[in-house]
């Protein structure tokens, strides 16, 4: 998974410790899914579908393993009823840094619950 411009702004700011960002912990951590099929690019900085929606990471996440974190957020019966066709993990409910993005065709939700987990591995390529 790609990360965004802003992405990579933020990990260069808390690597030496540039002020005061805003950390992806399970306070500040969001995974959003929206509705947009428009192909990643990394000056993005949100989901572009019309219908989209930020969900607080559910307890005990993100967790951190070597270099990959999961992050996890649950989607109750009466949110995000549209077509998942992307999704993006944030450090706010709105505006902030969109860490990453990706397109992908997850099916349309209609009601019930829904998780979604993503990790995002941090490697060379």
């Amino acid at each position: 998974m790609a990360l965004s411009n802003s992405g990579l702004n933020f990990i260069a700011q808390a690597i030496v410790n540039d002020g005061t960002p805003t950390f992806f912990n399970n306070t500040n951590a969001k995974i959003g899914v929206g509705d947009g099929t428009a192909a990643f690019a990394k000056t993005q900085t949100d989901l572009v579908g019309t219908n989209k929606l930020r969900k607080s990471v559910d307890a005990n996440f993100p967790t951190r393993t070597n270099n990959s974190i999961t992050f996890q957020a649950t989607f109750g019966t009466t949110e995000a009823n549209f077509d998942w066709n992307e999704w993006g993990i944030f450090n706010a409910s709105s505006d902030g840094v969109m860490l990453s993005r990706k397109v992908e065709n997850l099916g349309t939700k209609n009601g019930g619950t829904w998780i979604l987990t993503a990790t995002v591995a941090f490697d060379t390529p």
